[in-house]
């Protein structure tokens, strides 16, 4: 079997580099790779995915179309950013890699559902966290009210799960019940980050986050990438592969954002510095910097005691960064990287059959937005 190689070693990188620039993979993935996976996903995708929203009563697909960044809030056209298709070009890519072109056109239809199922989530969140930026415009419940904001969500859940009860593909019954249950663990996963923010800053452990985070975010790369196996006809064995090789690489991917959402620019992130601190939420940073046991973990557990004062952000920001948790965050994602490349030499042997595969799991951990 050939062997994926990474040059992630578990080291702490310089202070000089910026976020996310210490992740990389060898081998066949570069950003420009990435960069034309996606923009293909995009072509291939969006067609049936606006279709889907299309299909919405009018009360709720105002409320999508807007958060697709397909139109204004007045209803007007918009040339928006419906995002990064990360999650969609996961079941594509997954499913070439595994079957082949005409795999990967059959899993079109799973790709969208995975799209849906993603922004779902994401209307949600922002109601849940009182997001009020994504993609550098406000967040939809800021526009249309917290109601219609969930009940958009909600809509396009149901209408992931109907793409894939439709779908005459002799996968599409197990896809289907592998995402409702994708489903229940992302709530299961808010549902602890929420829990979360109600705990002192020394009531929270590393185990506890990690956990957290694999089921928020980890598990629907995962359920990506466990489609497109499906879909390509795989064994039992390589669609488990598949989905533990989406996990690794979620949490590398969440550590990475965990960083962003502190250190990011918010030119490029499209969210104000400093929110994660400020709603004193338990990322992976925080948590690691919190269970240091150093100076710095204890002015920070003083900080994220006291109520939030835009005054103190730079001294958080700091106390963060002293106390190790940029630091590790950043060898985390790379151990992460290094157990996402095993999962994934075990279903695809053949580096370069992989090698889309590779070139999306550096871009989501090189990122700096």
């Amino acid at each position: 079997m050939a062997e994926f190689t990474t040059d992630t070693q578990a080291r702490a990188p310089e202070r000089t580099q910026r976020p996310g620039e210490r992740v990389t993979v060898s081998g066949p993935a570069d950003g420009h790779e990435a960069a034309v996976i996606l923009e293909r996903v995009r072509a291939a995708v969006d067609p049936a995915l606006r279709r889907a929203v299309e299909s919405l009563p009018r009360s709720l697909r105002r409320v999508a179309l807007y958060h697709f960044g397909w139109e204004h809030a007045d209803g007007t056209s918009a040339a928006g950013n419906a995002g990064k298709a990360i999650r969609p070009a996961l079941v594509l890519t997954a499913a070439a890699a595994l079957g082949g072109d005409r795999a990967r056109e059959a899993a079109v239809r799973a790709a969208v559902a995975v799209e849906l199922v993603h922004n779902f989530t994401l209307l949600h969140d922002d109601v849940m966290d009182r997001d009020t930026t994504r993609r550098h415009r406000p967040t939809a419940w800021t526009v249309f009210g917290d109601a219609d904001a969930i009940l958009a969500g909600d809509a396009l859940q149901a209408l992931a799960l109907r793409l894939l009860a439709e779908d005459p593909h002799p996968a599409a019954g197990a896809a289907a019940a592998r995402l409702a249950s994708c489903v229940v663990e992302l709530c299961e996963g808010q549902h602890e980050d929420t829990a979360m923010e109600e705990l002192g800053p020394g009531e929270v452990t590393l185990d506890q986050v990690l956990v957290m985070a694999e089921a928020k975010t980890g598990a629907l790369l995962g359920c990506a990438c466990a489609l497109g196996a499906l879909y390509a006809g795989s064994s039992t064995a390589d669609v488990e592969a598949m989905d533990a090789f989406g996990r690794e690489a979620g949490l590398a991917f969440q550590l990475i954002d965990d960083v962003i959402g502190i250190w990011g620019d918010p030119v490029r992130t499209g969210k104000p510095a400093g929110a994660d601190l400020a709603a004193r939420k338990k990322s992976l940073p925080v948590v690691a910097a919190l269970t240091s046991g150093t100076a710095a973990s204890a002015e920070l557990a003083e900080l994220y005691a006291a109520p939030y004062d835009e005054e103190d952000l730079a001294r958080t920001v700091l106390a963060v960064e002293e106390a190790g948790g940029r630091d590790w965050a950043q060898v985390q994602a790379a151990d992460r990287m290094a157990r996402a490349m095993g999962q994934l030499a075990r279903a695809v042997p053949d580096p370069e059959a992989a090698g889309g595969l590779l070139s999306l799991a550096e871009f989501v951990t090189r990122r700096s937005s």
